[in-house]
């Protein structure tokens, strides 16, 4: 299955802000629920960093009120694209160990955020259902 295919899930999940945004803007951002990443981008709307709730905790840990998002966020952008295998980004995920990957589309413009709660559940429920077809072709029931 392609990451298309989950696009409402994706989209749904889409949290994008500025470079330039306030602390207290990306913490009202990430305070949404089932929001666990926020995609950081530019001016030409391009993606430029991702800034996640560790990220954010992280940093009011350590106490510096007058740091930037661009300062905090993460520039090194471990995303996948729509055309993308499911399989192939969830194996992506567990190797970097991220929760939260951004679906980008062509000149890295945010499409989504593929949440690896969504990815697990989508991938069993493909292995069920490949699982009653085998079955019911055993049984002579037809698929």
């Amino acid at each position: 299955m392609r990451i298309e295919k989950l696009y409402p899930m994706t989209s749904a999940r889409l949290m994008v802000i500025d470079v330039a945004a306030t602390l207290q803007a990306a913490a009202l951002t990430l305070s949404n629920p089932g929001i666990g990443l926020a995609v950081v981008s530019k001016e030409n709307g391009k993606a430029a960093g991702v800034l996640s709730k560790s990220d954010l905790i992280r940093h009011l840990a350590d106490h510096e009120p007058t740091a930037s998002i661009e300062a905090l966020m993460s520039r090194n952008i471990i995303s996948c694209s729509p055309a993308d295998e499911l399989q192939a980004a969830w194996r992506v995920m567990v190797e970097n160990r991220i929760q939260n990957m951004p679906v980008l589309g062509a000149d890295a413009k945010p499409l989504g955020v593929l949440d690896i709660r969504d990815a697990l559940k989508v991938l069993f429920e493909q292995e069920q259902l490949q699982e009653h077809m085998l079955a019911n072709y055993i049984a002579g029931i037809g698929y």
